[in-house]
């Protein structure tokens, strides 16, 4: 087989794999938004539904890996092309990892349901829940684009997500400290707002690896992190 017929079988083959991967992109933005709909609206059958969905995410990313490592073998790509391959796959991981945290988030709407409300937290965390999809949407375009100033972008944003983050733990301290009967359902809305965020780290892993795929080379410099809100365990994406 000639050198161009390999090229060209190569580029219809990691077409194929970026397809699936901004198929699987989609599923976890809209799992994300639907958990923490379920969540202010206190609707079981859509937590179910986002539940049962992750199946889908998760052969999807088994399918991808699977395409990819066929994809190394069959045609040895050096340099850039294995590096897109790589690339891919990492995205595909960071996905799937998205959508577990939306089925836990579903999980805890379920349990959350059965408990007091917290005054305007559903609210917020679904503030937070649409920030953080639209930073996982901008890096996979910027994916799609190869586009490494959005990837950039998206980078520095994921500030504004901890500092989200760092507001709602601090008003959940608050009620807990005031009424003891809060305790359970603000536990529960901590780790939902954890969970959050940690997508909106997984979004910033993946505007890296963009960053990666089109210069070669990682960013050197740390991530834009809000110290103040910062709390817990630093999640640190890909």
């Amino acid at each position: 087989m000639s050198h161009e017929h390999i090229s060209a079988a190569f580029d219809r083959d990691l077409e194929h794999i970026q397809a699936l991967v901004m198929k699987m992109g989609g599923l976890a933005e809209a799992a994300l938004n639907d958990a923490a709909t379920a969540l202010e609206t206190r609707d079981a059958d859509l937590a179910e539904r986002v539940r049962a969905g992750d199946a889908t995410l998760d052969a999807l990313e088994e399918e991808i890996n699977v395409m990819s490592a066929r994809l190394i073998a069959l045609r040895a790509p050096t340099a850039g092309d294995l590096r897109a391959v790589l690339t891919v796959m990492k995205i595909a991981a960071a996905l799937e990892r998205c959508g577990d945290y939306a089925k836990n988030l579903a999980k805890r709407s379920m349990l959350l349901a059965e408990l007091p409300r917290v005054d305007g937290a559903a609210g917020s965390i679904r503030r937070m829940a649409r920030q953080v999809g639209l930073l996982l949407r901008d890096a996979l375009d910027a994916y799609a684009r190869r586009d490494a100033e959005l990837a950039r972008e998206v980078r520095a944003r994921d500030e504004e997500v901890d500092q989200m983050y760092g507001a709602l733990f601090r008003e959940f301290v608050t009620h807990m400290m005031e009424d003891p009967r809060q305790i359970s359902p603000c536990l529960h809305l901590h780790f939902i707002a954890k969970n959050i965020e940690r997508v909106g780290d997984h979004a910033t892993g993946i505007a890296e690896q963009v960053i990666y795929l089109v210069s070669g080379a990682l960013p050197e410099e740390e991530r834009p992190k809000d110290e103040g809100a910062a709390l817990g365990e630093p999640g640190r994406g890909l």
